[in-house]
């Protein structure tokens, strides 16, 4: 019990999240996540992931500084100071143009997806350090962090900024042991992409312009997030690994 890894996974009811909760509950690690509405899917991510003697679940907006100090006054109480931090809670972009886009649609995916992280790294940090504990955060971030698409500029933005609070948190706290680094999916078979996941023929469209051939699945991400957590990872830190079958490379090609 002493020795087991004590994770904190946000954005854990669904897609990338819960496939981390239930690789992270299989590596041995005792889990709270957090979830922004639907219960009933942390619910079916407890059941499936050990149950609650291993695997709990608060609702958390993470945007919100109050909120993420009660996710992880929960954890630590629940299991003690969290070891492990995965970052997954996010908004995708909406595909509004910068000059069509209200300050509050691009502060909504900013504060998710950029503040979000901030919030719970500083908490996460500050909990390791006080407790001298060799720690390991991993970012869920996107290859969108620098490869843009028209219609992102909430998203896009969003993404760059968690890149580079990456790398610097990693130079912050390498002195430290504790490491941190980002994932950067391609395009993943999620509740995100619900159009693809749902129609075929949309999907398969999607997938030509990927050089492996096929969407990545959650469990793909997940595997690797596990790996940058696990103790054979432990020279790793300070990078971003991208997992999308080589998608991102596909720039002036064919002309």
């Amino acid at each position: 019990m002493a020795n087991e890894p004590i994770a904190v996974v946000t954005g854990g009811e669904s897609g990338i999240g819960a496939a981390c909760v239930h690789a992270l509950a299989d590596a041995g690690a005792r889990v709270m996540f957090t979830y922004f509405r639907d219960r009933d899917a942390a619910d079916k991510v407890i059941g499936s992931a050990g149950g609650e003697d291993r695997v709990r679940a608060v609702q958390c907006d993470v945007s919100d500084e109050g909120a993420v100090e009660a996710l992880f006054a929960a954890a630590e109480q629940a299991f003690g100071t969290a070891t492990w931090l995965v970052n997954s809670a996010g908004l995708n972009m909406t595909g509004t143009k910068l000059v069509d886009m209200e300050l509050s649609q691009f502060d909504r995916v900013v504060r998710s997806d950029l503040y979000g992280p901030f919030l719970t790294c500083r908490r996460f940090v500050r909990a390791a350090e006080a407790a001298a504990l060799p720690a390991r955060i991993v970012n869920i971030s996107s290859i969108h962090e620098r490869a843009p698409r028209p219609g992102g500029a909430d998203y896009d933005a969003a993404k760059g900024g968690l890149a580079q609070l990456t790398a610097t948190l990693a130079l912050e706290l390498a002195p430290k042991r504790i490491a941190v680094n980002g994932v950067a999916p391609g395009m993943i078979l999620t509740p995100m992409n619900a159009h693809a996941v749902e129609d075929k023929d949309y999907r398969a469209k999607l997938e030509a312009n990927i050089p492996w051939g096929r969407a990545g699945t959650a469990e793909e991400v997940a595997a690797l997030v596990a790996f940058l957590l696990s103790p054979a990872a432990d020279y790793i830190t300070g990078t971003t690994v991208t997992i999308d079958g080589a998608l991102s490379l596909v720039i002036a090609q064919g002309a």
